[in-house]
């Protein structure tokens, strides 16, 4: 189960309510699923959502069997709860004809989590990398300029518990690193270039550690997702350890990916959005600047 703020005990434990038009996805409009933030279950998908202008998300289908309805006691309204674990979502409505379902879930943003969909082009053979070497904000803005990378998400893989969420991965307790995972073409980009592209972004020789990021979540590892990827990556490290490049060996971790959980919504983009903040500006650019001059031929045009 996630750990939950005062609020988001407030609302889904105590049965509260948000204010209107304030949650986080109300106007939210990518595709995904929208799952229970106490205990990730799936409850809805992004095309169950529409536009009811009621001040919180609606949603006129459910996935089967993620919601439970309970009337309330005075009878006027109907409850909807998370299946799994009974946390409170909002209520249900019917007969409003707001949509040819007759259906609207009115549910609190604060009781949902939001999992992107990344679409891969039709026809287009993709493949997955997923990487870790420091925060994840310096690693998205890199790979989202390399040519045959379809999408780059940040989030949390190599853990022992069954959740992820930021504030519990950075006490270092859970044994997830931050990471990113990378849908690429390899027709248009070889494992190996992306590899050439990691080893240069951060320093492979700092255990648990990158510069001031301090801890096993800012660990160097290569989650690999196939034979393949395991002798690439053993046999770039074997090389790049026999030319010295560093003063130190390499103690990037070579992993088998065991799963991947998505950063939270704030995460996405995080350098373009914010590359004046402090650590943007001192941390993330220099490594995009260096990127983009050693990598030119790599980036998109």
């Amino acid at each position: 189960m996630r750990q939950l703020n005062e609020f988001e005990r407030f609302v889904i434990e105590q049965k509260g309510t948000e204010r209107p038009f304030s949650g986080e996805y109300y106007q939210h409009s990518a595709k995904g699923v929208y799952c229970c933030r106490k205990c990730d279950a799936p409850l809805y998908l992004s095309e169950h959502k529409f536009k009811a202008h009621c001040g919180w998300p609606a949603f006129d289908d459910e996935i089967p069997g993620a919601v439970t309805r309970h009337p309330d006691a005075d009878g006027r309204r109907v409850e909807i709860v998370c299946s799994h674990c009974g946390g409170h979502l909002g209520h249900v409505f019917e007969g409003e004809l707001l949509t040819p379902k007759n259906v609207r879930h009115c549910v609190n943003s604060v009781s949902l989590h939001f999992k992107p969909l990344e679409e891969e082009p039709a026809g287009q053979p993709m493949a997955k990398a997923t990487l870790g070497g420091g925060c994840f904000w310096c690693l998205e803005a890199v790979f989202k300029e390399l040519k045959g990378v379809h999408s780059v998400v940040s989030g949390y893989a190599g853990g022992t518990e069954a959740d992820a969420d930021y504030k519990r991965v950075c006490s270092g307790h859970t044994g997830h690193a931050e990471v990113v995972q990378l849908s690429f073409n390899p027709d248009e980009i070889s494992f190996e270039t992306l590899l050439e592209v990691f080893f240069q972004i951060h320093d492979p020789t700092s255990l648990n550690r990158q510069g001031n990021d301090v801890g096993p979540q800012y660990r160097s590892v290569i989650f690999i997702h196939d034979e393949q990827q395991a002798q690439s990556a053993n046999a770039m490290i074997t090389r790049l350890n026999e030319a010295r490049l560093w003063d130190r060996p390499i103690v990037t971790q070579v992993s088998a990916f065991d799963g991947f959980y998505p950063a939270e919504d704030y995460h996405r983009d995080y350098f373009a959005h914010h590359g004046e903040q402090p650590y943007c500006a001192i941390v993330v650019r220099p490594k995009v600047d260096k990127f983009r001059a050693q990598f030119a031929a790599l980036r998109r045009r």
